[in-house]
């Protein structure tokens, strides 16, 4: 008897800039979704073990779901998350230009929320409010 396939109602989206490098798409979806398991620890699963008893990290217990947008559809996604008051991590281009957290955060830290030069946005929870927060955006090819 086969089991179903577990659907959650819980929903991960990463949203990119269209106009991003590769290397940049890349870089930015590692660290946005870096940061969703630190806060909502419930989007880890359980740790992993090969048939040699190898032990490995545990990671998201389901799908990031990948889209990318536009500058102007990537901001309304921001207001869209702040408003539904989502978890969400972000990455601005003031960022491709900082080498360490400390410089990070302090990019960030400098500039008001609706001037933030966003490149990428993560966020977690229904996969209704996601759904909502990321309209406009499209999976990324």
């Amino acid at each position: 008897m086969s089991e179903q396939p577990l659907r959650f109602d819980t929903k991960i989206a990463v949203l990119l800039r269209d106009d991003l490098e590769p290397w940049q798409r890349l870089n930015v979806t590692a660290f946005l979704v870096s940061g969703l398991g630190t806060q909502v620890p419930e989007v880890i699963g359980e740790p992993y073990e090969d048939a040699d008893s190898v032990l490995y990290l545990p990671m998201f217990r389901q799908p990031v779901l990948v889209f990318e947008a536009t500058k102007e559809t990537l901001t309304a996604a921001h207001a869209r998350v702040l408003s539904r008051s989502l978890p969400r991590a972000l990455f601005t281009s003031d960022l491709f230009a900082t080498g360490n957290d400390r410089d990070n955060r302090a990019a960030v830290r400098a500039v008001p929320t609706g001037e933030l030069d966003l490149v990428g946005l993560a966020v977690y929870g229904p996969r209704n409010a996601v759904d909502k927060a990321v309209k406009g955006a499209r999976m990324h090819p």
